[in-house]
Parts: C-alpha cells; structure tokens; sequence
C-alpha cells in the first residue's frame, strides 16, 4: 500500500493490536511515536526498536506537522484525553485502529479469524501455516507468537492474516476473501447491550467474507444469512465438515490426531501446544488453509512445530512435580475451556488458578457464569478487578463472583499480597488467568518456582 503520512502517532500505541499496526508503519518508513498509560513489556519492545512512547497526556509531543501527521487511537482510550481532543480540535487525520488496519488490509487477500474466544491462537496458527509456503504472508495478531517473538509478520506477499476483533465493532472494516468464526458468546455487554445485538454483528461481519466462511458447529450462522460458501468445524462432532477423530493423548498433554475434511483425512497431526482446545484451534486453522490451498503435509508440519501466542495455555515452568500455566481468558466460557484442557492434560493432580476479573461491566454481566467456571478448580486465588477503561460501578466488586463459587479451597485478596500467599502455596499445578496486569506475575512467579 502507499503510505501518504510522513509521522504516525498513537494514543494508546501499548495495546497488542496497536502494536502491531505501529511496527507496521515502522517497517513502512514512517516515524512512529505514541503515548501509552502505563509502561509495559510491550512497551519496552517498541522503544527497543526505535519507536518513542511517553506515559503521560502531553498534546505538545504530537507531531507539529498536521499534514503529514495520521494519529491512530483505540476506542479504550477515553475521549476526555487530552491528546485525542487535541489531535481532532487542530486538524489532524484521526482514526480508530480498526480502520487503520482496515486500509491496510484492503486491495490485499485477506484471511481473518472472528471469535470471542479463541482466535487469537487459531490466527497465528494461520500466519505460521503460512510462512512454511511459498509465498509467506502478513500477519497482525492480537498476541505475541513464540514462534517468532512478535504480534506482527511482514512479507512482499499480498496475503494478510488479521485478527478480527468484536470489540467496538472493529471487525466490520475487515473484508476477508476467507474467514473463521470460532465463537458467539455473550461478551462486550457495555457496547452491544445484548447477546443478540453481539450475534447481529457476528452475521454482518460474515456477510463480509467475499469466498469462504469457516463457521465452529452449533453457531447461529446460516448459508442464507451469507454470499460466501459455508463450512463448518468443530473438535470431534461429526456433524461437522472439519473435525478430529482417533484422538490420541501422549504422556506430555499433546494430542495427535487425524482431520477429517471433505473428501478425505489428513493422518497423524501432531498438535505442538497443550490440550483439547487447541486440537479444535489447530482444525480451524487447517481448515482455512486447505481453503486456501495450503498442502495437506505443510499443515501437518505446521500444526507440529507450533509453540502457541504467548498467555495462551502458556507453559512457563514444568519441572520437579510443579507445573506453571498463564492463560490470557478473561470470560467465563474461556476459563471453563482452559480448566477442562488442564484437567485433561493434568488429570488427578491439584490445580490452585488465580484469576483477576478484567472490567467492572463483566464482573457485574456475568459473575455467576464466573463463578460456575472458577468453581472445577481445587483452589481459588481470586484478585480484585482490573478496571481497565472502566471507572467503578457500586456494588460491583470480585466479591460478586467469590460468593457463589464452591471449590474446595477459596480465598480472596489484592493483587499486592499475591506473591506473599503463593510462597505459602505447596503448588502443583498453578494457572494465572486475566486480560489485566496479571501478566506483572508471570516472571516473579516463575523466578520463584524456579528458586525451589
């Protein structure tokens, strides 16, 4: 694409997905600058390669050039920024980040994975099953990959892998030629209001994809509702167009398994991450491929050599009878995913999870789902909610969701006194949840176990 600005700057350039758009217009030539809240590892990495960030709402540090200035922002910046009011009273070109990514992605092939869970992991599977072709692709993702220590791949090739997200509707400037829908749960209540307005969107994003529509079993989309050819994918229902059978568990918690798609089966996949739903992600991102045209024994090879996004099932420490796992889930349907796949790669053994609800509207929308979810672990660590864009909303606290849930083993405190009750802990297996800064823990808790 031709890139008309000079200097891109960000007003919350720490996000994951405005990450990722920054390194892009570094790698363009632009000069890229931005403001985040706080600083974070993400942050770090972008000083790293060059790109200056602040932390402070300072307007004067916006480019002087209004012309070939573009300012990019995420919707989870508030509006009474200092920097984003700024930025619109004097002239500059003001975007949201979806749009940003949106004309990036336009005139390009564009693969897209939709979903309120679950499309992370199964998007940088796609861009890995990629980079083993010929022609590579472009990825922005919405996690950093361990396979290539980024949340953005760049390549000379006209495909692009993009995380299509639902939050403020971003996914609509998306216009995939294929796409997967991996999920339709009740999710982003203070924006869509309810699980049918969420649902609506889902259908009108579909009805985007221009060629073909990857849909998980059982959701509400139908051949009518799209001009795209629909299939369907699911972990072993057979009702579906994609799905596993003979599954097999090795002594590690890695499945292997044979994909049945039209026609044929692809034999003996080895899934290189941990668990029974990303045996499900792996076949929605083969699915895509073999769309796509993508060799049967690339993907398999692909599928292999798959580390994972990082806070996905992230396995950090596994040694000497302890076991350490960070999970990014942070809506009930996610944690009740996550803790079946630990029972099934762990089972017998004791998991103790420590979970920091993210936003104020979803503890208050679904804190006895929360619950339920939180209560098949033997122990519960729950934190005090991470507010994020949110201010307060009275009567809502974690103590919500702590009430109802029935573990065995349950206690409730700030995030401060985390480490102090861990060191306590006779651990076995330990999983951190949250979208929040529970990510601040994963190397201290680490370190610790590592120092036993």
């Amino acid at each position: 694409m031709r890139i008309e600005y000079k200097n891109v700057y960000f007003i919350g350039i720490g996000g994951i997905g405005m990450s990722a758009i920054a390194r892009f217009y570094k790698f363009q030539g632009c000069e890229v600058s931005g403001y985040d809240r706080t600083e974070s590892e993400l942050t770090r990495k972008l000083v790293e390669e060059g790109i200056a960030v602040h932390y402070t709402d300072s307007p004067e540090l916006i480019p002087g050039d209004i012309a070939g200035t573009l300012v990019i922002y995420t919707p989870a910046i508030p509006e009474t920024l200092g920097e984003l009011q700024v930025a619109k009273q004097k002239g500059y070109k003001v975007i949201k980040r979806s749009r940003a990514l949106g004309e990036i992605a336009s005139g390009q092939s564009c693969l897209a994975v939709a979903g309120t869970h679950g499309k992370t992991t199964t998007s940088t599977l796609v861009a890995h099953i990629l980079q083993g072709t010929e022609k590579g692709c472009s990825a922005f993702l919405g996690g950093i990959s361990k396979n290539y220590g980024t949340n953005l791949l760049m390549s000379r090739s006209n495909v692009i892998v993009a995380e299509a997200d639902e939050f403020d509707r971003s996914f609509l400037q998306l216009r995939p030629s294929i796409a997967a829908i991996t999920s339709m749960d009740a999710d982003h209540l203070d924006i869509y209001g309810t699980l049918e307005n969420l649902q609506e969107a889902f259908v009108e994003f579909a009805s985007q994809v221009s060629e073909t529509l990857i849909v998980k079993e059982g959701l509400p989309i139908r051949q009518s509702d799209v001009s795209a050819r629909i299939y369907t994918y699911a972990f072993e229902d057979e009702r579906a167009d994609f799905h596993a059978e003979n599954l097999r568990l090795d002594r590690d918690g890695h499945y292997t398994f044979d994909l049945v798609r039209p026609g044929r089966v692809l034999q003996d996949i080895r899934v290189g991450t941990l668990g029974w739903v990303n045996v499900e992600n792996s076949i929605a991102a083969a699915a895509i491929c073999l769309c796509y045209g993508v060799d049967g024994q690339v993907i398999r090879m692909a599928i292999g050599s798959f580390q994972g996004a990082c806070r996905r099932l992230d396995e950090r420490f596994n040694r000497g009878g302890r076991t350490y796992i960070d999970d990014y889930a942070h809506h009930p349907a996610e944690l009740e995913t996550a803790i079946s796949s630990l029972r099934g790669i762990f089972p017998g053994r004791r998991i103790t999870a420590v979970f920091q609800p993210h936003l104020y509207t979803r503890t208050r929308d679904f804190a006895p789902e929360f619950a339920k979810a939180l209560s098949g672990v033997d122990k519960l660590i729950l934190l005090d909610i991470y507010p994020a864009r949110e201010e307060p909303i009275e009567g809502v606290s974690s103590e919500l969701i702590f009430k109802d849930v029935t573990a065995p083993e349950k206690v409730m405190i700030c995030k401060e006194k985390l480490m102090e009750t861990l060191e306590k802990e006779d651990i076995d297996v330990l999983v951190t949840f949250g979208a929040g800064n529970i990510d601040r823990f994963i190397e201290p808790i680490t370190k610790m176990l590592e120092s036993r």
